[in-house]
């Protein structure tokens, strides 16, 4: 049988982390860590299931299925084509995609100066270079696994050793209100922030594609291929994250509004401004590599709806879509991804898990039931006038108001014949 090991398993799990790793996966955990202070550990416990354990999690279940579509027509045909096409707008033109231009642009910003039309500009370059790149997305192991991945992380290490041989501060500092009680959720929380779960319900596609391309075509091995490259890259996640999480935390800047803050004013305490343009060049690499795999995956996808429509001319379309949503800059794209993620993020996660649940589960009305208890809570709680009510329901103050409306609907799933 086919088998995928050695130096092609690690680059393609350099692939997958390199797709995964994007603005989210650098803002987020020295946020975390700045918020968190002396419970960054429980918090990053909470953090690493839903932004590792789910992702990965995603990754296998929908290789182990066949795809995307399959695993959500375990509810139904039409609910797996509108479930598959919110996530990949979301993750696509319409949320994920702009914010890789707009937060890299904003990390040039100190470096580049103000001017009119310079964030038009610097997406026009930005998307158009991704685009080339994307269009040959059996050949991302080449370009993102030999190339960018390996100066990404080696990027991320020079600022981690300046940290731990010039800290900041000596300990970790008092951790914030929503880090005091329960930490380990508020860290599941956050990490809904990454997006990293839904694109794991897609990066799937791509990563067979690339496997494939090395030869290997048997299903079986493609699938545990699949599955062995998403460990390794939610290894190296668990360590990239551990370490942005423990320099947030010992950082002096615990107000700062946003990792990125965060980070800017560390690398400008180690380094000066060799710091900033460090930092510049780490956001600059892991949006670049995020945006790759997101428009490769979503050109991917529409192009087998729309099979008619050239892959190119479909990935081109989406990246200028991108380009243009881009310029409305970072705070108003997080503001719209907000509500989408609390509607969308529950249902990723009962479809992920229920995949992996024991065979009597395995049947549809058990996926129709706990699917439609949560997304109506999820969507109810999404939209502002309904909010209060459904997050009336247990847990629903610490933001899983659906894990009861999920299981009472497996539970009358399991005992319909």
């Amino acid at each position: 049988m086919q088998d995928l090991r050695g130096k092609k398993l690690v680059l393609l799990g350099f692939t997958l982390f390199s797709m995964f790793f994007g603005a989210g996966n650098l803002i987020f955990p020295p946020h975390l860590g700045a918020q968190a202070g002396a419970n960054l550990w429980p918090a990053f416990a909470g953090f690493a299931v839903s932004a590792i354990g789910l992702p990965i999690m995603g990754v296998a279940a929908v290789a182990n299925a066949g795809g995307l579509d399959r695993l959500a027509s375990r509810v139904h045909p039409k609910f797996a084509l509108a479930f598959a096409i919110l996530v990949y707008l979301s993750i696509g033109p319409c949320l994920a995609i702009p914010r890789t231009a707009s937060t890299s642009f904003e990390m040039l910003l100190p470096l580049l100066g103000g001017g009119h039309g310079l964030q038009l500009g610097y997406s026009v370059v930005f998307f158009t270079a991704a685009f080339l790149v994307a269009l040959r997305p059996e050949k991302l192991t080449d370009r993102l696994g030999h190339v960018l991945c390996p100066a990404l992380i080696a990027l991320i290490l020079i600022l981690f050793a300046g940290c731990l041989l010039h800290p900041v501060a000596a300990q970790y500092g008092t951790p914030a209100a929503a880090y005091a009680q329960l930490p380990a959720l508020e860290g599941i929380l956050g990490g809904y922030q990454t997006m990293d779960t839904l694109a794991g319900l897609n990066f799937g596609a791509v990563i067979a594609l690339n496997i494939q391309a090395l030869g290997i075509t048997e299903p079986k091995a493609v699938r545990q291929g699949t599955i062995r490259a998403g460990i390794l890259a939610g290894g190296l996640l668990l360590v990239i994250y551990a370490m942005l999480a423990h320099v947030g935390a010992l950082t002096a800047y615990p107000d700062c509004a946003t990792g990125a803050e965060t980070l800017t004013a560390l690398a400008s305490t180690l380094f000066g401004r060799a710091g900033q343009v460090l930092l510049a060049a780490i956001f600059l690499l892991a949006c670049f590599n995020t945006c790759v795999g997101l428009i490769s995956c979503v050109g991917q996808y529409f192009h087998t709806l729309l099979p008619r429509i050239p892959y190119p001319a479909i990935a081109g379309f989406f990246a200028a879509a991108s380009m243009l949503i881009s310029n409305i800059g970072l705070a108003g794209i997080i503001r719209l991804s907000t509500p989408v993620l609390h509607a969308l993020y529950p249902v990723a996660i009962v479809l992920i898990v229920l995949s992996f649940l024991p065979a009597q589960f395995q049947k549809r009305p058990a996926y129709v039931g706990c699917v439609a208890l949560t997304a109506a809570q999820s969507v109810l709680a999404a939209l502002p006038l309904t909010t209060v009510f459904a997050n009336a329901l247990p847990l629903g103050q610490f933001g899983f108001g659906w894990v009861v409306p999920a299981l009472v609907g497996l539970g009358i799933g399991v005992f319909c014949r």
